[in-house]
């Protein structure tokens, strides 16, 4: 089973802690048994939130329609060539 992303971490946490605020706020419930169940309803919907959340697609490289040809053409310098550095003034 492979590892979970942060992203599905983050949805998981987040959807158990506001689930067992609205519920406890909801049910106004304040006995022990009550507020177990709240809790275990709460982690139970965090791990289905999290197990659901998308997983990031493998990349894969697909072959581009046309030849890659680059943008600017230099022309190979000889051996015995000096570079053009520009004109001095004469």
């Amino acid at each position: 089973m492979p590892r979970p992303t942060a992203a599905q971490l983050v949805y998981g946490s987040c959807t158990v802690v506001f689930s067992t605020l609205a519920m406890l706020l909801l049910s106004r419930t304040s006995s022990g048994p009550g507020v177990v169940v709240v809790a275990v309803s709460a982690l139970a919907l965090g791990l289905l939130v999290a197990l659901t959340a998308p997983l990031p697609k493998a990349r894969t490289v697909q072959p581009s329609a046309r030849p890659v040809t680059p943008r600017v053409r230099r022309e190979p310098v000889s051996a015995g060539a000096e570079p053009v550095r520009g004109r001095t003034a004469s």
